[in-house]
């Protein structure tokens, strides 16, 4: 069995570095609040200069979600690993509650879950940050799209579902992502628990009639 070439010393090096620089920033942005850190203080807190952080990251942005792009690479990859009989649905459901499971070791070897939370929590209540973070979405909408289309066969460009099928999955991430932040609980176990919850009820939720009045006169015929 083949097995990749280990990383030699300078390139562990910089990824070393790097790593740092987004741990450094995280407990910067975390405990300070975003638009109060600065770059010179983040490359400072890692006993570098301001030119190696830009060597790394383009601005503070890019630092901020660094550890949460790793995450969704890896929630899609999940995706990808799917078994093929599962609906689309189920599969990115099922995907979704494997990436709250294995987050630990997807981003253990950069910061702790712990610090990742409060970052994740830091911009959904940031402005700036929620921004970026929705234009994000959007740019991983489209992925998921595409992927579920190539798992079931279809054209995306041509089918609606897809799309329509990804769309309803990331507004109940959104709204999972909203009351989560909104709460006392900001563990990983928390939010995963929102997201079965949440995601327990889109079948029944969109299949339902919601109109009392409707079924009031219904019940009554």
């Amino acid at each position: 069995m083949d097995t990749l070439p280990r990383p030699g010393l300078r390139e562990r090096k910089k990824q070393r570095t790097r790593d740092a620089l987004v741990r450094a920033a995280l407990e910067l942005f975390t405990s300070k609040g975003y638009e109060r850190t600065t770059v010179d203080e983040i490359a400072d807190a890692v006993d570098v200069s301001q030119r190696t952080f830009f060597r790394y990251f383009a601005g503070k942005e890019e630092a901020a979600f660094a550890v949460l792009e790793m995450a969704e690479a890896h929630f899609l990859d999940l995706v990808r690993e799917r078994p093929p009989h599962e609906s689309p649905l189920e599969a990115l459901r099922r995907a979704v509650l494997e990436n709250w499971d294995t987050l630990n070791e997807t981003i253990e070897s950069v910061i702790p879950v712990e610090l990742h939370m409060r970052a994740f929590q830091l911009i959904e209540s940031t402005p700036t940050l929620l921004a970026v973070h929705l234009r994000r979405t959007a740019e991983l909408e489209e992925k998921l799209a595409r992927l579920i289309a190539e798992r079931e066969g279809l054209d995306v460009d041509a089918d609606p579902r897809p799309r329509v099928a990804v769309a309803v999955f990331t507004g109940v991430m959104r709204v999972t992502g909203q009351r989560w932040s909104a709460g006392d609980d900001l563990s990983v176990e928390a939010i995963r628990a929102l997201t079965t919850a949440y995601l327990d009820q889109v079948g029944p939720a969109l299949a339902k009639n919601w109109n009392i009045q409707g079924k009031t006169d219904d019940d009554a015929a």
